[in-house]
């Protein structure tokens, strides 16, 4: 066992706790730490980004379980936008997932930078949606649904970075938002791990005890503390009132990509 493993269940410990609070999946906060890891660990350049998005594709299929189970005993989840959203997830993660071997690593980490920022902003910003403005009917929600599934995919999130501002922008409540976005959490990950193992699959030059795009040993260290820390998230969360929880959001997507920005300068 290396040194680096023990850095893992800390890692969990963190992701664990963002993801009750904020109703992610913990992709956020894994892949750009996961990415900087791997890097001095001296992992291939050339599929350092796409292990980190398939580890943590891995992690939020368990992570986002503990998290839904624990907004559902607030009553925090809106059914109805699960079931209209589900669908176009599965469909535009795995789609998605299944072409992002091809894409360059240093693209997608400028990718996930981008879209974070705008997340940000919006949330920081508070900017409130028309009073009349409500969520679309089943075929917009599909397709909405698709579009987060594709963008989660090629940054191995659970969609909550996206999800949540649209359900806001939709007028639903931000603890709702964060309960709900906790449940798409799972099919986004289940399909997105699907389509990485499936990319990643025959590439040679792999470290060891890697599995197509998913490293073994951070998997299994950032899952098992951090399925046990999530509801203590999802407690916090709904202790808070909405606007510090919506700007709170929002300053914490501005950190992850001003991280994942520094790391990616000379």
């Amino acid at each position: 066992m290396t040194l680096w493993w023990l850095a893992y269940p800390l890692l969990g410990i963190f992701a664990g706790f963002i993801a009750g609070l904020f109703g992610i999946g913990g992709g956020l906060t894994l892949v750009p730490i996961l990415y900087m890891i791997f890097s001095a660990q001296g992992f291939p350049e050339a599929h350092i980004m796409h292990l980190a998005l398939g580890t943590s594709m891995a992690t939020i299929v368990l992570t986002s379980i503990a998290s839904m189970r624990a907004h559902q005993r607030y009553g925090a989840v809106r059914w109805d936008v699960v079931k209209g959203l589900a669908p176009g997830l599965v469909c535009g993660t795995l789609g998605g997932s299944l072409f992002v071997g091809l894409v360059p690593t240093h693209f997608l980490a400028m990718a996930f930078t981008a879209i974070v920022c705008y997340a940000s902003l919006q949330m920081v910003l508070d900017i409130k949606p028309k009073p009349k403005r409500g969520l679309p009917g089943t075929p917009g929600l599909m397709m909405v649904g698709a579009l987060i599934g594709i963008v989660s995919s090629l940054v191995a999130a659970g969609g909550g970075f996206l999800s949540i501002p649209f359900m806001v922008f939709c007028n639903v409540a931000i603890h709702q938002a964060v309960g709900t976005s906790a449940v798409l959490g799972f099919p986004i990950a289940v399909a997105g791990l699907v389509g990485y193992l499936i990319a990643g699959w025959g590439i040679h030059g792999q470290p060891p005890y890697t599995v197509s795009f998913v490293y073994l040993p951070a998997f299994v260290g950032v899952i098992a503390l951090s399925i046990p820390i999530a509801p203590f998230g999802a407690k916090l969360a709904h202790s808070l009132p909405v606007k510090p929880l919506k700007r709170g959001f929002g300053i914490f997507l501005a950190l992850i990509a001003t991280k994942m920005l520094l790391s990616l300068l000379p």
